[in-house]
């Protein structure tokens, strides 16, 4: 046995003492371990061969001659130390970190992941005379490179280049706790594509899915903290609340409702479909998974009915559902899996949904609404519908403006007469799929007549 003796300095120590090697039998072979001690902590290493061990065990017996000092976490001397592992890059981390996310995350969510990551690459590689187009570099970010499923294979022509440039070329982990390389990226967050301010909603969003990727840099050891907590934050304000002008009013949401009446097969088959948003409050992604169990409807005309919605079915594309389909059956938003929310039936709708239940049915599985092939009902669809018919029921001026521009607008204009009609705002929440927070922040701005309402009991108030 071997031994010098030292006191540990910087972590290391001349104390060292080197043991005879030990044969270890196994079941299908006959090992050998060369043990060795360090400052009192001791250390092995297993060889299939008594060569291999007397070997390192040599080397080790070499080391302690030439006077070295052996690290106490390692148990070896600097010239026996593994080499260090490559620091990780920013491709590897965006990488690893869009894999780690994906199971769990729904399809949006997954593009949403992809398209921060895509914004941050832009940031995060040097601006050298051989760097990829910027279009370039966000596509192969976007398209391959944050999709396991297709990262599992070669990436496309138009990518390749790219994909091997980023390999070699992003920035080091590192260079995330520089707080100019942070202030880049949140900059890529900032803007569109044409350079123009993005909406604050958008930076936040992005802002949040960069905050938790650094988290996991720092799960994984990779930073020794999250350098973002440590950036003052950019305050980009605008209004959270719903513009009252999309608002439509109830004459000129019939009159909309008739003119999809009018048009061929395709958008009679809508009628319904866009009941259900104005009159229920309903997501288009809700209505599309509207099935005929969801539905109790009462046995007399003129009478509420009530839907019962378990589920959601929002299109994110294909790259992005495990079915390989553009919509994903899901749980409602902000829901767990099995919630039911109920929500009142208008009578006026009631007639919609019989009116269409009678006229086309359903699906083989239930659903009341879907494509002319009886797939899914897809955005273009009911969206080219919705424009010939503000074209057909509203004025030029009013069909060139906001005014129920998208059919998202009729649940706008559907919570907000809830909401004037009862100023229950907990009921109109639980309605709706909101929080009552929620609710008043983006619709604070479309009640009407509240205010009126809120003097006259403050004055009686005073005067008792």
């Amino acid at each position: 046995m071997t031994t010098k003796r030292n006191f540990v300095v910087d972590g290391k120590s001349l104390d060292v003492s080197i043991w005879e090697l030990r044969a270890v039998e196994g079941k299908k072979r006959t090992t050998f371990n060369a043990r060795w001690r360090v400052a009192g902590g001791q250390f092995s290493a297993t060889f299939k061969t008594r060569a291999l061990a007397n070997g390192f065990r040599a080397d080790l017996t070499s080391a302690i001659r030439r006077g070295e000092a052996f690290d106490v976490s390692t148990g070896r001397p600097d010239s026996m130390a593994p080499p260090p592992e490559p620091e990780w890059s920013w491709f590897q981390l965006a990488c690893t970190y869009a894999e780690m996310k994906w199971a769990d995350a729904a399809p949006k969510s997954r593009a949403g992941i992809a398209e921060t990551l895509a914004a941050a690459t832009v940031a995060l590689v040097p601006a050298s005379t051989n760097r990829p187009d910027t279009a370039v570099l966000r596509g192969t970010m976007y398209h391959w490179a944050t999709n396991p499923a297709r990262r599992r294979r070669d990436p496309p022509a138009q990518f390749a280049d790219a994909a091997r440039w980023l390999e070699k070329n992003a920035l080091p982990v590192s260079r995330l706790a520089d707080a100019t390389v942070l202030r880049a990226v949140l900059e890529t967050f900032g803007r569109k594509l044409d350079g123009t301010a993005a909406a604050a909603s958008t930076y936040r969003r992005k802002r949040a899915v960069f905050h938790n990727l650094l988290e996991y840099a720092v799960e994984i050891d990779l930073l020794p903290v999250n350098p973002l907590t440590k950036l003052s934050k950019t305050s980009r304000r605008t209004p959270a609340a719903i513009d009252p002008t999309v608002l439509i009013d109830h004459h000129r949401a019939e009159a909309l409702l008739d003119a999809l009446a009018s048009q061929d097969a395709s958008g009679r088959r809508l009628v319904a479909f866009f009941g259900c948003i104005y009159y229920a409050a309903l997501r288009p992604s809700e209505a599309v998974a509207l099935r005929q169990t969801a539905l109790l409807l009462p046995d007399r005309d003129g009478d509420w009915g009530e839907l019962h919605l378990s589920g959601s079915a929002p299109a994110s594309g294909r790259a992005w559902t495990d079915s390989g389909q553009r919509r994903e059956s899901r749980q409602l938003k902000h829901r767990a899996m099995g919630d039911v929310r109920r929500v009142p039936c208008h009578p006026r709708l009631v007639e919609l949904l019989r009116a269409h239940l009678n006229e086309f049915g359903t699906t083989f599985d239930g659903r009341l609404f879907r494509g002319a092939r009886g797939g899914p009902l897809s955005e273009g669809v009911y969206g080219r519908a919705w424009a010939l018919a503000r074209q057909a029921a509203l004025t030029e001026a009013e069909a060139a403006s906001s005014m129920a521009a998208r059919p998202y607008d009729l649940r706008h204009a559907c919570v907000t007469g809830w909401l004037n009609a009862t100023g229950d705002a907990a009921q109109v929440a639980a309605w709706a799929g909101h929080s009552v927070n929620v609710l008043l922040r983006v619709y604070i701005r479309c009640v009407a007549g509240r205010d009126e309402l809120a003097k006259q009991r403050i004055a009686e108030a005073l005067k008792r």
